[in-house]
C-alpha cells in the first residue's frame, strides 16, 4: 500500500506557519519510533491508532516526513518499473517440477 505522506500540513495563526502539535493529538511519537515503524506504516500494517500517531509525527517533522515521502516515491517507481511477466512456459515447467517432487516425496514414507 502506498501512503501519501506530507500531502497536507496544518498551518497556525501565530505567524510561524505551523501549530505546536504537542498535546493536541494525544501521545507523541519521536523520530526513532517513526523511523522504526515507517515500513509498517507504508505497508498499512499498523493499527488505526498507531497509524494516526505516526502520520501526525510525519506531518510535523520535516526530516521524518521527507524520509517517508522518499520511501513512498521509491516504492511507486519500483512498482511501475518492475512489471516483468513470467513466461507461461516457465510457470508450467515449475508447476510440473513441483508436482513431480511432491509425488516422489510421498513414496519415501
Amino acid at each position: 500500500m502506498s501512503e501519501d505522506v506530507g500531502e497536507h500540513r496544518d498551518t497556525g495563526s501565530e505567524g510561524t506557519g505551523r501549530m505546536d502539535p504537542s498535546g493536541l493529538f494525544g501521545p507523541t511519537v519521536d523520530c526513532t519510533e517513526a523511523v522504526h515503524e515507517l515500513y509498517r506504516y507504508l505497508d498499512g500494517e499498523l493499527t488505526e491508532e498507531r497509524r494516526t500517531e505516526i502520520r501526525v509525527h510525519l506531518e510535523w517533522c520535516g526530516p521524518c516526513g521527507g524520509a517517508a515521502e522518499f520511501e513512498a516515491e521509491l516504492r511507486r517507481v519500483i512498482a511501475s518499473r518492475c512489471q516483468d511477466r513470467v513466461p507461461e512456459s516457465l510457470i508450467l515447467r515449475v508447476a510440473e517440477a513441483i508436482e513431480r517432487e511432491s509425488l516422489q516425496g510421498h513414496g519415501d514414507d
